[in-house]
């Protein structure tokens, strides 16, 4: 980040009023660091990405009407957001070719729309007509405004235990008493309670200071509050503004706190707010000073610049809040470290001065003295962390990154032998990028020296194992290279030493691709640079030094369907499942993992039960120790298993009695595994009973008072698959089963909420006495309905379903009625989902049994939509309408609405089925329809 601020914006001179950014490498790298920021801008700050700029943001675009999507209005070549700000005006408007943008969220959006565009828009807004300098500033203030400050409990203990020194006796006594209200520290470091900390509560804090009455205080994510007190439930509601941290509350509430605290501490506990108006400092004066004036800008950014480097710490155990990091759909896996660094200068080991004076002597010394002086430092143990920030600390990792453009070739091996080592360092790899040192790399790849390209290769897979450097990766072609260093011959029984080296270049460049391939942009650009066919080519390798990062990385990339396609295509299953023999666990568990993320596909899993790899996989669950391995084991057998020809094959090898013996002290990794697959072997009634011999119910139901959302959905999917056998019921029943799948119900995630519902079903229709198990769930009933407003089909669907067998039940039917079930379920009527379809006709059509239903439906306008459903090409839909509309045709008001509707024709037609359940349904609506004409014909005749 600093490296990136010393950087001058470049302009050239005002000609009308407005500049041009010089096509610099100063100004690429700058307008990149300003784009990672926009990018990831509307993510990290969603609160202060909706506020309004003044004026709008104006300049030249190069996108169209076409580029935007969802969410705008599009009228020709014209453009607007359906966002629009107090005076009705939207918050970005395209009226070619000139773009109008008033706020960080849409201005994040559209450099996202942009592509591979994005640059250049930055740059088009930087250079835009923003009413002069006055707009340039607000704009250059607005990148580097500090965000609202997010505490969290490693910020907040740090906070308490400071205020607790000052609580001691005396005339420098701040506070007389700092303590929690319970001292209870969950593993996250909350004092909350869990359904508080869903709310972004932290802990709760009694605190008394010296001159005022007692403080009630929440913290939280957002700030902290004065809370009602310790007494009640209403306690935890706040009762005062929210301020950013514990000491800035206690000085608006205590005059003596606030005018004793300054003359004793330095305060520091507001998350680097120094070192963003340091930030922001730098980036003004970037952005107004010219180069003509470079004598004085220097000294000020380099003042500016020491202070920035002084107040970067943080305190021990926060994250840095690194505000440039890439923007990307993959995870970071790899947390920012704090420093490990000794308590003084004696502490250091002479291996520390020693590396420090050799590298005074590579930045003064010829070419030979470079190469010796090189040579020397590999004679250190580099992978040591003393000896990696000994090279850093004096300058080594600039001096290092300059090697890499000089025509000496053994300098550059020598330079990239030291940082393909050093770069195994958390702080050392995100130093490489900040100074520009991967390009460098990346250039060398496309080396003719193979020793150079390796080397190159291999250390850009140490570098990118974060998402800026996988981004930078990409950005300055290095996907290309990547997998043009894969062209070998790396089959022959014997190799030349020249093929021999062409191996090694290619093995570096699958570690390199295997790095880069966690982030889905760059799986993308593997797969158009011809990549695919290349990595089933060496995933025939002899050598498993070769077929670990290969299949790393194919199974990394078989998360997108078109890998999965591709390595179908490409014949590459038969090899995974020849290397699920192997007697390398690493290659074991990736080839495991890829089978697991390709197995979604029918034909995958067909291929991999031909080529005989079910016993293999069911094999590797010996190997309990190692849960990586495990997880990946269990993991492809879930997916296997959907396939009931491999369940049959899955049984043969004694697969299930293991799994459920996994039910019990496995990670949640594992146990989501096991679970899913033991949900989809309990589809044949036999294994039902097998699960319940060996235990497995009980471990299933214990399960469900768990947290983890993946493994709450195949849990309850378990349990429903093992509650269609009876006697399963029975244990789930006694085990208190049903009430907690109920209570799944209340889960926040969509999935949970429809898996459970889909649970209830078969747990309803299989209890003994269903009706009375559904009434002991206090409240149940009325969560059901109320689930009846979610947004989401699935949910919907199953809670119909759930609805249609707990309706068999006429008080608890009665219940639902009371609770406003009919106007919900009519309101439903007009989907064209056609699972939603088949479940809510089936919910209408028992809720018709009770009382004045039937005429209800028919007010409520539910009747016509039903209709429709006989148009639908799925046959169960059919089914399940017509049982409703026969239940709704006992209602004369209803019969006209369908015969209006032209129900008859169809309902005739679909007399003719086979199923007779469909046949009597559709000829009973019929003929109340029939009745009804007749009486209606007769009574005229009468009069």
């Amino acid at each position: 980040m600093g490296v990136s601020l010393t950087r001058a914006a470049q302009w050239t001179p005002a000609s009308s009023g407005t500049g041009k950014l010089e096509s610099t490498p100063m100004n690429e790298s700058l307008l990149k660091e300003i784009l990672r920021f926009v990018e990831q801008f509307g993510s990290q700050h969603p609160q202060e990405a909706e506020h309004v700029f003044e004026e709008p943001l104006r300049w030249s675009t190069t996108l169209e009407a076409s580029d935007f999507k969802t969410d705008y209005d599009i009228s020709d070549a014209d453009v607007q957001s359906h966002e629009k700000d107090s005076e009705g005006r939207p918050l970005l408007q395209l009226s070619p070719p000139t773009v109008y943008v008033r706020s960080f969220s849409q201005l994040s959006k559209l450099v996202h729309l942009a592509d591979d565009k994005n640059l250049e828009e930055v740059r088009a807004c930087l250079e835009g007509k923003h009413d002069d300098h006055r707009m340039r500033l607000n704009l250059i203030c607005i990148l580097s405004s500090p965000a609202t400050i997010r505490l969290d409990p490693t910020a907040v203990k740090t906070e308490v235990e400071l205020l607790k020194r000052f609580c001691s006796e005396g005339e420098k006594r701040l506070l007389k008493l700092v303590r929690y209200t319970s001292d209870y520290e969950f593993s996250n470091g909350c004092h909350a309670p869990p359904w508080r900390q869903a709310r972004g509560e932290i802990c709760y804090l009694v605190i008394e200071p010296c001159d005022t009455e007692t403080l009630y205080i929440t913290c939280s994510t957002a700030g902290v509050f004065l809370n009602g007190g310790e007494e009640e439930e209403s306690g935890y509601e706040r009762t005062s503004d929210t301020y950013k941290d514990l000491v800035t509350l206690l000085k608006s509430r205590s005059p003596h706190f606030a005018e004793n605290a300054n003359k004793q501490v330095q305060w520091n506990t507001g998350r680097c707010n120094h070192r963003q108006h340091i930030k922001t400092s730098l980036f003004v004066a970037l952005n107004f000073c010219s180069p003509s004036k470079d004598v004085w800008v220097l000294k000020c950014l380099n003042a500016l610049l020491s202070a920035f480097c002084l107040c970067s710490k943080t305190p021990a155990g926060a994250a840095p809040v690194d505000a440039f990091s890439e923007s990307s759909s993959e995870s970071e896996e790899e947390e920012e470290q704090p420093e490990r660094r000794p308590e003084s200068n004696t502490d250091l080991p002479s291996e520390y001065w020693q590396i420090q004076k050799l590298v005074k002597y590579l930045k003064g010394g010829d070419q030979t003295a470079t190469v010796l002086t090189l040579c020397a430092m590999m004679d250190f143990n580099l992978m040591q962390e003393t000896c990696q920030l000994a090279i850093r600390d004096v300058g080594g990792l600039e001096v290092l990154i300059n090697l890499l453009d000089t025509d000496e070739v053994k300098c550059k091996i020598g330079s990239l032998k030291i940082l393909r080592k050093i770069s195994h360092n958390v702080q050392i790899r995100r130093a490489i990028v900040d100074m520009g040192g991967l390009q460098s790399i990346v250039k060398i790849l496309d080396s003719p020296v193979k020793d150079l390209k390796a080397l190159a290769a291999e250390t850009v897979a140490n570098v990118a194992r974060f998402r800026r450097a996988r981004r930078t990766v990409r950005q300055y072609g290095g996907i290309k290279k990547l997998v043009k260093l894969l062209h070998c011959v790396p089959n022959l029984a014997s190799l030349t030493a020249n093929q021999a080296k062409d191996v090694e270049v290619a093995r570096c460049g699958a570690l390199a691709l295997w790095s880069c391939s966690k982030s889905t942009k760059n799986k993308g650009a593997i797969r158009k640079a011809g990549g695919v066919p290349l990595l089933g080519r060496l995933l025939k390798s002899p050598h498993e030094n070769m077929l670990i990062p290969v299949v790393g990385t194919l199974q990394e990339c078989a998360s997108e369907e078109s890998y999965r396609i591709a390595i179908q295509n490409e014949g590459m299953i038969k090899d995974l499942v020849k290397n699920l023999s192997s007697d390398n666990d690493e290659l074991q568990m990736h080839c495991a993992s890829a089978i697991f993320k390709c197995a979604q596909d029918k034909q995958t899993r067909d291929l991999v039960r031909e080529y005989k790899g079910l016993q293999p996989l069911v094999s590797l669950l010996s190997k309990a120790n190692n849960k990586q391995l495990l997880a990946a084991a269990t993991g492809a057998i879930w997916k296997c298993s959907i396939s009931m020809e491999n369940v049959a094959k899955f049984q043969e090898y004694k697969a299930l009695e293991t799994l459920v013996r996994l039910l019990t002290n496995q990670p949640e990794e594992v146990l989501v595994n096991v679970v899913g697959a033991l949900g989809e072997f309990a589809q044949i009634p036999a294994n039902k009973a097998t699960i319940r011999k060996c235990g497995g119910i009980k471990s299933l139901v214990d399960l469900l008072t768990g947290t983890n959302q993946a493994l709450l959905v195949n849990v309850t999917k378990a349990v429903g698959a093992c509650a269609t056998d009876k006697d399963n019921m029975a244990i789930i029943d006694q085990l208190d089963g049903v009430r907690l799948v109920w209570s799944l119900l209340k889960n926040p995630s969509a999935d949970v909420q429809s898996s459970a519902a889909w649970a209830l079903c078969p747990c309803i229709q299989n209890a003994k006495d269903a009706g009375e198990m559904v009434r002991s769930l206090v409240g149940g009933l009325e969560l059901i309905v109320n689930l009846l407003k979610s947004t989401n089909n699935e949910v919907l669907a199953s809670i119909c379903a759930a609805i249609a067998k707990i309706a068999k039940d006429k008080e608890n039917l009665a219940v639902l009625t009371d609770h406003g079930v009919v106007p919900l379920l009519a309101k439903l009527t007009n989907t064209t989902d056609d699972r939603l379809r088949r479940h809510l006709a089936e919910a209408i059509g028992h809720c018709c049994i009770w009382g004045s239903n039937r005429a209800s439906f028919g007010d409520a306008g539910a009747v016509a939509p039903l209709v429709r459903y006989l148009k639908s090409k799925d046959k169960a839909v059919h089914q399940s309408t017509a049982m409703a509309l026969y239940q709704l045709s006992k209602d004369p008001n209803n019969c006209i609405t369908m015969h209006g509707k032209g129900v008859v024709k169809p309902l005739i037609h679909i007399m003719g089925s086979d199923d007779e359940t469909l046949q009597e349904a559709a000829a009973g609506c019929v003929r109340n329809i029939r009745l009804l004409a007749l009486a209606n014909r007769k009574a005229q005749l009468f009069y």
